[in-house]
């Protein structure tokens, strides 16, 4: 089964989508004009505009919500994994699938939001099964995607975040896995049993905490090795581009590696951001996908680059090559993971370097199956528009326990495979997808800038830009967000605008 799973994997992170994935994005990216460069300060601007409402929650919240799905133990583990096969110059290639992916998290996020529905409790929905349908008109595609991403988020992927919370625990506290996996089994049950509602709040406060307290004691274990910065730095780019003859023997599988993980971590391509996008309460589609467009850079350029940081800054790594002979073995007898992290840690915080880095771990990874969960569960919704199966979130949510139980006692590699598979089969979907109905984006975009630029706060008519079949945003405000709420007219606001 393992040498199956690892075959698999292999198929699909062949070279081919290592080489879509940075081509879509550089091709949206000047399809763009860069607007990952241009709209930065946008992008932190309506990081925290926009207010929830009784069907979607505010632009934080959903920022949040996607920072969960992203920030999990492939920022740790994964950045490890990268080095460990990819030698430093993958660290290079990870951001470079960031600032590329940028703009893909842009249009994937933006066609979410114009595309969306409102569920039969009264909460927004979508992601790419919706704008499959929608825009393309190829249900069964939509299904196809709608399909793979249960499986993939509800059996797949939650196994890798389980393994890397039971790896790190047992490696600063000696508590067996299968401990591990008992309390994350009944942590989950708690949070997912809960509904999207708690799933939001839960996200809003938990994950900013956890990414910023990362960073920062990062950066202090990085100052008290300020001295090696230059040298650390100037290694990632000489190994990235064949300088570095220690490393040639990796060269190729710096690139495979760094956006293999890269792809893994922020997920821009993915299809999976895309879920949490369409949940926001926002005037205009564009503004979320600036937001997400802006996790990206939250994911990898800060925390995947603060571990990275961390393990070239200290030594604390091994980096093999194809053939499993060690290039450089700085942990002997350590295999990739939070082990590194754990390590480089403990050097300059001796006592308190590895459990630090598990308590990180196990908000990262939990938050990021909570988001698995989440997204799931809104392709199962998808698939029940027209039937009414409750039965199939419930399996959902027993499937999901079962593959964080199994992950966390599992070995790392099958873990990871499993996972990488999850994700390619994703990508390959939606990058497809969104190549094919790319042009509501697009125009959205320019509608967007030109309301700013014209000094109007945006607000969205798909009749005047002439996107079809984005009927929610046809419906008057007190309609969409419930008669509860501060009602604003879309379809009057947006006449007034342009006159």
């Amino acid at each position: 089964m393992t040498d199956l799973i690892r075959q698999l994997n292999d198929i699909v992170w062949s070279r081919p989508l290592i080489y879509l994935c940075l081509g879509v994005g550089l091709y949206f990216s000047l399809r763009t004009r860069f607007m990952q460069v241009r709209g930065l300060g946008e992008m932190v601007r309506l990081m925290f505009k926009g207010q929830k409402s009784q069907a979607g929650v505010s632009s934080f919240q959903a920022l949040t919500m996607a920072l969960a799905g992203r920030v999990g133990t492939g920022n740790i583990a994964g950045v490890a994994t990268a080095i460990t096969f990819g030698g430093p110059g993958a660290v290079f290639w990870m951001w470079m699938t960031a600032f590329l992916g940028a703009s893909t998290a842009y249009v994937e996020s933006t066609l979410a939001q114009i595309y969306k529905e409102v569920d039969e409790k009264g909460q927004y929905r979508g992601g790419p099964a919706y704008y499959i349908e929608k825009a393309m008109g190829q249900r069964w595609y939509a299904w196809i995607f709608a399909v793979a991403t249960v499986v993939a988020m509800g059996l797949l992927l939650p196994g890798v975040q389980a393994n890397g919370i039971a790896a790190a625990v047992e490696n600063a506290w000696k508590v067996p896995t299968s401990v591990s996996a008992a309390a994350l089994v009944m942590a989950l049950g708690f949070i997912i049993f809960g509904g999207v509602k708690r799933i939001a709040h839960f996200a809003e406060v938990v994950v900013p905490f956890m990414a910023l307290a990362y960073i920062v004691v990062a950066l202090v274990v990085m100052f008290l090795n300020a001295g090696k910065i230059p040298s650390m730095i100037a290694l990632i780019f000489k190994s990235a581009f064949g300088m570095e003859a220690a490393f040639g023997a990796v060269l190729g599988l710096a690139v495979e590696w760094g956006v293999k993980r890269g792809v893994y971590s922020n997920e821009a391509g993915q299809g999976s951001g895309p879920h949490p996008a369409a949940a926001a309460e926002v005037s205009h589609p564009a503004s979320q996908g600036y937001v997400q467009a802006f996790s990206v850079y939250v994911d990898t350029l800060f925390v995947c680059s603060a571990t990275a940081f961390l393990l070239l800054s200290t030594g604390m790594y091994n980096v093999v090559d194809p053939g499993g002979k060690a290039l450089v073995e700085n942990l002997p007898g350590v295999g990739a993971g939070p082990a590194y992290a754990q390590a480089s840690f403990e050097q300059v915080l001796p006592g308190y370097g590895a459990s630090f880095v598990a308590l990180a771990l196990m908000f990262f990874a939990f938050t990021t199956i909570v988001a698995y969960y989440y997204m799931a569960e809104t392709n199962i919704t998808y698939i029940n528009r027209k039937a009414h199966r409750p039965w199939m979130f419930m399996v959902l949510r027993i499937t999901m326990m079962a593959s964080v139980a199994y992950g966390s006692v599992k070995s790392a590699g099958v873990a990871w495979d499993l996972g990488d598979v999850g994700v390619g089969l994703m990508a390959w979907l939606n990058i497809i997808a969104i190549l094919i109905i790319q042009k509501p984006a697009l125009v959205a975009l320019k509608d967007y800038e030109a309301q700013r630029k014209a000094g109007l706060e945006p607000v969205f008519d798909p009749d005047t830009l002439g996107i079809k079949n984005a009927g929610l945003w046809k419906r008057p405000a007190e309609q969409r967000l419930g008669v509860d709420e501060p009602a604003l007219d879309i379809a009057a606001h947006t006449a007034a605008n342009r006159e």
